[in-house]
């Protein structure tokens, strides 16, 4: 069962978005919050697989929220859903540690495919703020991957195909805390704060390199929205 929190200040629309969830057997919301106040604190409270985040709130925003509690609480994933189609707004919200960005027209079908995708581990963003990201985070360093090892490029490959530190240990042959350790160190060289940022990066990366650009992928199927 995936565990869903929501925060939207409009009852309506958080009443709408809950019926269509629960309405999943595989998805359950469990709490809501209408402020950026009220969602830190339950957030916290309930711990949720995914936390569905309106950008715009009447005492804050979404993403303030989202990098609030992926700060404390990295295991909940952000999506942020909102009816305003920002570039800036979407690169903020990458900034802070979310693994989407979707807007309020899209259809309820898709909004449920992008909450199981986000709770797998996936990053959905697009080409161009994926390309955005990297421009910015790298411009005052020339090609920080360079001062990867070998091993933190491997780890940071699998972290942009969606995998847990349980998975890549596994997938390694390494145990879960030296996972960890790999991960805070390559976070660290490349001057990065979220695991989100890596996995964008990562993924931005590898597309880059020849094997790519003749059709090996980094992500896994449909992590990247075209």
């Amino acid at each position: 069962m995936i565990r869903i929190f929501l925060v939207d200040d409009h009852e309506v629309v958080r009443r709408g978005i809950a019926d269509l969830i629960n309405a999943e057997a595989d998805l359950e919301v469990v709490g809501e919050a209408s402020t950026a106040r009220q969602a830190v604190a339950r957030l916290a409270a309930t711990l949720p697989d995914v936390a569905v985040l309106d950008v715009r709130l009447p005492d804050g925003s979404g993403i303030d929220v989202c990098r609030a509690i992926r700060s404390k609480n990295p295991t909940v994933q952000c999506l942020i859903f909102t009816a305003f189609d920002d570039d800036e707004a979407t690169y903020a919200a990458v900034l802070a540690g979310a693994s989407g960005y979707v807007l309020k027209d899209i259809r309820g079908q898709r909004l449920i495919e992008s909450i199981r995708r986000v709770a797998l581990g996936e990053t959905l963003v697009t080409r161009a703020v994926a390309a955005h990201v990297v421009t910015s985070l790298g411009a005052d360093r020339a090609e920080p991957a360079a001062t990867l090892t070998a091993r933190e490029r491997q780890v940071l490959e699998l972290i942009s195909r969606g995998l847990t530190n349980r998975q890549i240990g596994e997938q390694l042959d390494l145990a879960e805390k030296t996972v960890k350790n790999y991960v805070s160190g390559l976070l660290g060289k490349l001057g990065m704060q979220r695991r989100t940022q890596a996995a964008v990066y990562g993924a931005e990366l590898h597309n880059r390199e020849p094997a790519a650009r003749e059709g090996v992928r980094a992500f896994g199927p449909g992590t990247l929205a075209e």
